[in-house]
């Protein structure tokens, strides 16, 4: 029997054969993957302020005038995008429609700041700083009212912000784990939709039971993290079959790099650099909270374009599932 290869000596000839070449491109590759994560969290909070935020005015035209100039000095000409709506019940209805994140209600007898603390706390803390600046002959400084608070039990929100990562990070669980341990179609669907019902009930239970930071039907919140986490599952199995590992890693980077900080989650979307919110709306994290959002405290208004961002990623991912091969397993057996 020839003796057992010395370890050490093993491993010095691995070494050799590994060129330096190698080493550096790997220190640069994980020191830049580093720095875009830490760009990718932090510079959408350092650049958070109001970029055109829809906010409904009522009252008389001169005062109107006068309070739009005084905002524009105050808080830059593009902080808000101000709407004239015919009365105080058309400001209210725009909030509760979410079409505007506040209102500002003029008048001889005094006026009133409107606000919705369940649409965005970050933003209700700017419109509280408007309350303060709306000069006297336009009926300032203005009372306010939280027409749609958050629950007393998390009146910051911080709930549904510490959210989007666990359920980020459900959808790629789900994914990967059906992707790398199962070969087949019917499987691979069950344990993705299984994983994303599960994991939304206790999700929800956390967060609506316990923590009090979700309002309305628990079943119908339960829902929309159901389609959340599902939405980024099933996009990253039918990415594995057409690409491989490839599409694996090409989903965690979307969805830890770019959809998780440009969710709005802590802020708004209108709070982001200019087209990050947008951009960010279109991907499954931002979608998300925006329908959570409507359908906890708002009847579920203003969710249309977040159900359709989330329908279009959980079909195109079946689409993909259902219509190409598993590339790691194209040796396999024929599937079942």
């Amino acid at each position: 029997m020839n003796p057992a290869p010395d370890i050490e000596t093993t491993e010095n000839e691995i070494e050799a054969q590994m060129p330096w070449s190698r080493v550096v491109a790997v220190v640069l590759g994980i020191t830049t993957l580093l720095a875009l994560v830490l760009i990718a969290f932090a510079w959408p909070n350092i650049s958070s302020e109001p970029r055109s935020v829809p906010v409904v005015v009522a009252g008389p035209e001169q005062a109107v005038t006068m309070l739009d100039q005084g905002l524009a000095e105050a808080l830059g000409e593009d902080a808000l995008d101000l709407e004239t709506v015919a009365d105080a019940d058309a400001a209210e209805g725009a909030i509760l429609d979410r079409e505007a994140y506040g209102a500002i209600i003029l008048g001889s007898a005094g006026g009133e700041l409107l606000t919705a603390s369940a649409a965005s706390p970050a933003v209700a803390q700017v419109l509280q700083q408007i309350a303060a600046v709306v000069p006297e002959e336009t009926g300032g400084p203005l009372p306010m009212r939280d027409v749609v608070p958050l629950p007393g039990d998390d009146p910051r929100g911080v709930g549904l912000t510490s959210a989007v990562l666990p359920l980020v990070m459900g959808g790629i669980i789900a994914g990967a784990v059906s992707s790398l341990l199962l070969c087949t179609r019917g499987r691979q669907l069950v344990t993705v939709l299984g994983i994303a019902g599960a994991g939304a009930l206790v999700f929800t239970g956390i967060l609506q039971g316990w923590m009090g930071s979700l309002a309305g039907s628990y079943w119908a919140n339960a829902a929309v993290l159901a389609l959340g986490i599902s939405a980024i599952a099933l996009s990253m199995v039918g990415l594995f079959r057409l690409l491989g590992r490839p599409g694996i890693v090409l989903v965690v980077l979307t969805m830890m790099l770019l959809g998780n900080p440009l969710s709005g989650a802590g802020s708004a979307p209108e709070m982001l650099p200019a087209g990050w919110g947008e951009f960010g709306q279109l991907l499954p994290p931002g979608a998300t909270v925006t329908a959570l959002r409507s359908v906890a405290f708002f009847d579920g208004a203003g969710s249309g374009l977040a159900w359709t961002v989330l329908g279009a990623w959980g079909v195109v991912g079946l689409c993909l599932i259902l219509f190409t091969r598993n590339r790691q397993n194209s040796v396999s057996a024929p599937e079942r």
